[in-house]
């Protein structure tokens, strides 16, 4: 088992040594606290972040290079000129027999996205979503490339899980990239990280903001995973990657929390940190706001070390269209 010290000295040694702010630009929209731009970032690009919470903006503020507008974005916005954008549209769920209002929801964030590809005209974009955008929604997938392709774009698009890039969490998403020609989705790894790879001892140990679940809870729990044929606790397991990582499983008080079994049998609920190192972020990085908002931003990020590959491809994908780019912008980058 790789000790957890070393799992976060690979962290550590990616996003710590960021290079200085770089002249290519990246639009981060609907950025979060920053998961998908930290990647950008480590792989030399410059980013600019829009987002409308206050406390991600805060986290974004205090860990990355870029600047992190808070803004409630919209169609109508004007975006400033970048050579990518990347980001995460909220997307609205729509039921096939319910009211399908598409790309005219002002719920939904994709016709922003949409908007600011139009006006910048970037040679790249990305963007990632959840799985069941894939499969249930199929239908708005479709129409959401559909409109990006009559833009004069090549859409490519995957369902990566991020534990094939070193996170140690199975967390299958969409990831859609819009190029114009020769683009390459990153190789998966090798070898796969653990949860009890990166947390360690620190799995087994009892910090002081400790939270345990209660005879009620347990109780509760035990009825959940009858009721639901849980074959197995749905603890954490640390000889295995976590099961993925969301606000649900970290922040809320139900049967399907994510929590360690310690050895005397008391289950406790995870920290910051831990849920932290399971989402890849590096120990360095400082959440803001209250414990909740904090596991809420961890569990809707994009994992950092899964941005880290797939911005390594849009910088391949740079380079080898460097005619484009100038004599500056390519040393940034190498």
């Amino acid at each position: 088992m790789l000790p957890s010290q070393d799992y976060s000295a690979v962290l550590n040694s990616v996003f710590h040594s960021i290079p200085p702010q770089s002249s290519i630009t990246v639009l981060d929209l609907f950025a979060g606290s920053g998961g998908l731009a930290l990647g950008f970032e480590a792989q030399g690009f410059g980013t600019i972040g829009f987002e409308k919470d206050a406390d991600c903006c805060a986290s974004y503020q205090k860990n990355l290079r870029g600047e992190c507008h808070r803004i409630h974005l919209s169609p109508d916005f004007e975006f400033p000129q970048a050579t990518a954008i990347i980001g995460g549209p909220p997307c609205q769920p729509f039921s096939v027999g319910g009211q399908q209002k598409g790309l005219q929801d002002d719920r939904d964030g994709f016709p922003t996205f949409l908007a600011a590809v139009r006006q910048v005209k970037p040679k790249i974009f990305l963007f990632e979503n959840v799985r069941g955008m894939f499969y249930r929604n199929r239908w708005y997938l479709d129409t959401v490339i559909k409109e990006l392709q009559s833009l004069g774009y090549i859409l490519d698009f995957q369902l990566l899980n991020a534990v094939d890039y070193g996170v140690p969490q199975k967390r299958e998403r969409l990831v859609v990239v819009g190029h114009r020609g020769n683009f390459q989705f990153p190789p998966v790894l090798n070898t796969r990280v653990t949860a009890g790879e990166a947390l360690g001892s620190m799995a087994m140990e009892i910090p002081p903001q400790a939270k345990f679940l209660t005879t009620s809870m347990d109780t509760y729990v035990a009825k959940y995973e009858k009721a639901s044929n849980c074959v197995r606790p749905r603890d954490l397991y640390l000889d295995k990657p976590a099961r993925t990582v969301t606000c649900r499983n970290l922040a809320g008080a139900t049967g399907d929390m994510m929590r360690v079994c310690l050895p005397d049998g008391r289950r406790r609920r995870l920290t910051v940190q831990e849920a932290a190192r399971l989402q890849s972020f590096p120990d360095f990085f400082e959440f803001q706001g209250s414990e909740i908002s904090q596991f809420n931003q961890i569990g809707n990020a994009v994992p950092p070390l899964l941005s880290y590959h797939l911005a390594a491809s849009v910088k391949d994908y740079l380079l080898s269209d460097e005619e484009e780019l100038t004599g500056p912008e390519i040393e940034m980058l190498l």
